[in-house]
């Protein structure tokens, strides 16, 4: 049984802290994409070339100083920035057609893809708890889309449907990008993997913008009610980008997981609080049945850690037992091999003294 002192740590409260911190930002990229739409621009690519370029110039900074060969192939890096740019502008894209509020629950489709992916592809296991977690989370999806449906005339956007479908397309390919992340991570290395992931994804985004919203572009009347927020969700994606791995490093996925939760309830604040919109009902029913779903996912961790944490301590006192065995060996090997050299010197030595007995006998 854990005390309240032992788990108010520094730890625990540094996690609570970037983990809110994270989830605000996700919230700021939604508010940004959201205020955006509301001011008929219709850029999607553009709001995430500026994070590319960031991730490019910062990172690819620090690989060039680093001056370290690739740990994985530059075309691994040029898939993953094509399937990045996609997901985004498929996100971006929904907020011309549904809610904020919807889009942030949806985007918990991430999940149950990524647990499938890399039950496939990673051969990864879960058990029963977490895929009752996914299971609940998923319901709360289909709540959230009955619930556009429902009220569709309440500021939920033009065609929620629509924008419904878009999110849980963006977020099978952020599923996608996740899982290929993962892979390179543990085959690179992190400066590397974002470096190129900003090289690569700002081209692509600048060939799709020069392609489908040059045009678009050119029709906005610049001004910084419009450039605020185009900034904004830039530099709201860079720092997430950069602060995500820091999370995972100190307190793991299962705060990572709780922490972004809370992002829905700031998207339901800010589209009661500053679009002063009316939410459905059912939008609560979905939060609670996603909140329940992601609490149980996440609370898998801990049992399927300590299984592995277990195996890991017995190889490592097995390891610990046949080192001292070893070593044990060599130092009775060694101090049998002195044995014997002092008693090949004894000997030698007696013989040469019998040797010279015998000589001075015959002499005499």
């Amino acid at each position: 049984m854990v005390s309240f002192k032992e788990f108010w740590t520094k730890k625990t409260l540094l996690g609570l802290g970037l983990g809110q911190f994270l989830s605000l930002l996700i919230t700021s990229t939604g508010f940004s994409s959201s205020e955006l739409a509301r001011k008929g621009i219709n850029a999607p690519t553009s709001q995430s070339f500026f994070n590319y370029v960031l991730l490019a110039i910062v990172y690819g900074s620090l690989m060039l100083y680093r001056r370290q060969p690739l740990k994985a192939k530059w075309y691994y890096y040029l898939i993953l920035g094509l399937i990045d740019v996609e997901g985004n502008f498929l996100v971006v894209k929904a907020y011309q057609y549904t809610s904020l509020t919807s889009v942030m629950l949806l985007d918990c489709w991430t999940i149950p893809c990524v647990m499938f992916l890399t039950w496939i592809f990673l051969k990864t296991k879960y058990r029963y708890k977490k895929i009752t977690g996914v299971v609940v989370c998923v319901a709360g999806l289909v709540t959230v889309i009955f619930s556009d449906v429902h009220a569709g005339d309440r500021g939920s956007g033009s065609n929620p449907r629509k924008g419904d479908a878009l999110v849980i397309a963006g977020a099978t390919l952020y599923a996608v990008s996740n899982v290929s992340e993962e892979f390179l991570v543990k085959k690179a290395d992190r400066i590397e993997l974002m470096a190129f992931l900003g090289l690569f994804g700002g081209i692509i985004s600048a060939i799709q913008i020069s392609i489908l919203e040059r045009k678009e572009l050119q029709s906005i009347h610049w001004s910084a009610g419009a450039a605020l927020p185009f900034f904004g969700y830039a530099l709201a994606m860079f720092l997430f980008y950069s602060f995500v791995p820091i999370l995972l490093k100190t307190n793991g996925a299962t705060m990572l997981n709780l922490s972004l939760l809370t992002s829905d309830m700031w998207a339901v604040l800010i589209r009661i609080g500053a679009y002063h919109e009316k939410v459905d009902w059912l939008y609560f029913i979905a939060f609670a049945a996603v909140a329940v779903g992601l609490i149980i996912y996440s609370g898998g961790d801990k049992d399927e850690d300590q299984p592995c944490a277990e195996i890991v301590d017995e190889e490592a006192l097995g390891n610990k037992d046949f080192e001292d065995e070893a070593s044990y060996s060599r130092r009775t090997a060694g101090g049998s091999s002195k044995t014997r050299d002092a008693s090949k010197h004894e000997s030698a030595t007696s013989g040469i003294g019998e040797n010279l007995l015998l000589e001075n006998k015959n002499e005499g």
